[in-house]
């Protein structure tokens, strides 16, 4: 959804609070699209603090189903997303390029908020997600789901560097 902050920037110390809901359906990373399985309305607040200086703060709260590292079974995933932004609308496009700014989700005075989201999302994305920690993953041979079924594949794959030695152990086994 996008919010015009034009108005908010009309009246000095103008305050606005609102609830916006988000239109992402997925949330895609690197190639990889994650469905959004619960979604709550942002609660955002927008203060006009000073001359062309803006305040936003809000807060909502999403599920997305993440496959798990090791066995890839679908888990829910919640993400408890607050977030304060001081905007600052007399800087310029080439001052905002030489100090980093990742203010993507700003189009001059339009606020995508769906954006805002999708970039708090991905900063609190988890490196590794799993099921549960005992989790056994699949087999490396047959596939098979460990946490589910057993199988009787030989878990041992060796380095074939390793073979030399391999086979002085396995001779030393038969003496």
């Amino acid at each position: 959804m996008i919010i015009n902050l034009s108005e908010i920037m009309s009246v000095k110390s103008k305050t606005k609070r609102m609830e916006v809901d988000i239109e992402m359906e997925n949330f895609n990373r690197e190639g990889e699209e994650f469905p959004i399985v619960s979604k709550e309305p942002v609660l955002l607040e927008l203060i006009h603090e000073k001359d062309r200086e803006v305040l936003i703060k809000g807060s909502t709260k999403v599920e997305l189903l993440i496959p798990c590292s090791r066995c890839l079974d679908e888990v829910t995933i919640p993400f408890e997303i607050t977030f304060s932004k001081d905007l600052d609308f007399k800087v310029t496009d080439t001052d905002k390029i030489k100090d980093l700014d990742e203010t993507n989700y700003i189009d001059g005075y339009n606020l995508d908020v769906d954006l805002l989201i999708y970039d708090e999302i991905l900063i609190n994305f988890p490196i590794q997600v799993l099921c549960s920690p005992s989790c056994k993953g699949i087999c490396k041979v047959c596939g098979k789901n460990l946490n589910k079924e057993t199988c009787d594949c030989e878990q041992s794959v060796g380095d074939p560097r390793m073979s030399v030695i391999q086979d002085i152990f396995k001779n030393f086994k038969e003496v």
